[in-house]
């Protein structure tokens, strides 16, 4: 009897035990199911300015609390959008890697605003050796005859001077894919400039010869230089100016104020009296 009543007990203390991992795992489902997100993802690598579209999206499950400031809970608001940064497979899409609705694509999606782009031609040597890739900056040199100004010279002076820093490449030749890690040369590099900059950039490329300086993505600091001519390359002196010759004072002559005078006689005595 003693037997029979100890195994019911460790029956019905199984079958509690059944109940209660079941309740449990199933609590466990529902909270976890309750605390996840649908999160627009990159389905495939999509490079800056292009335009997306279903096939480069896909729908994941995030965890709710976790979930990106700016994702995505709907391919639909996605569609049409133009990314002006590159988004890699399986991150999420976000509204600050994107354009303004309504533009177009291409690589004026990717230009800052109140910035230009412009072109300028290059070679293997000029783009340092094809590492001037897009999402680097650059400070820009040119090398050119030195303005004399006032000075009466026949010599002209060669100079090297750095005229525009930290500019942003957005492209090479025709591509805008920031693959940092293959460099390519090629025959032109598009730069995002301010309008200024443009100005200068242009009026630089029309006097003289360009060279670009690949520099640190993060140093943002600015050096003014005064140039490298040929006298500061050998460390030789600069001429000293001639002196320039004393300037005299020049006298002018003051002439007398005509006045009216009449003769005076007085007996044998005559005088002049002027007034």
């Amino acid at each position: 009897m003693k037997n029979a009543r100890a195994l019911l007990m460790l029956l019905i203390a199984a079958i509690a035990g059944l109940v209660g991992v079941a309740m449990a795992s199933r609590w466990i489902v529902d909270r976890s199911s309750g605390t996840t997100e649908k999160v627009a993802v990159a389905a495939i690598d999509v490079n800056l300015g292009q335009r997306l579209n279903p096939e480069f999206i896909k729908m994941v499950d995030w965890p709710a609390g976790s979930v990106p400031p700016g994702a995505f809970t709907s391919e639909d608001k996605l569609e049409g959008r133009v990314l002006k940064t590159t988004a890699l497979r399986g991150e999420p899409i976000l509204e600050g890697k994107l354009s303004p609705v309504g533009t177009q694509g291409g690589l004026s999606a990717v230009i800052e605003e109140g910035h230009r782009a412009i072109t300028v031609r290059v070679n293997d040597v000029i783009g340092v050796a094809g590492f001037a890739l897009p999402g680097n900056y650059v400070d820009i040199i040119v090398s050119t005859q030195k303005d004399k100004g006032n000075e009466k010279s026949d010599k002209e002076e060669t100079i090297s001077k750095i005229v525009l820093e930290k500019i942003l490449v957005l492209a090479v030749a025709q591509e805008v894919g920031r693959d940092e890690t293959k460099p390519k040369v090629v025959n032109a590099v598009t730069l995002e400039v301010t309008p200024a900059q443009a100005e200068e950039l242009d009026l630089a490329r029309s006097v003289g010869t360009l060279s670009l300086v690949l520099r640190n993505q993060v140093d943002s600091a600015t050096q003014t230089t005064d140039g490298a001519t040929k006298l500061t390359l050998f460390g030789q002196p600069a001429p000293a100016a001639a002196p320039k010759p004393a300037v005299r004072p020049r006298v002018i002559a003051r002439v007398a104020d005509k006045r009216d005078c009449v003769g005076v006689l007085s007996g044998t005595l005559s005088s002049l009296e002027c007034f």
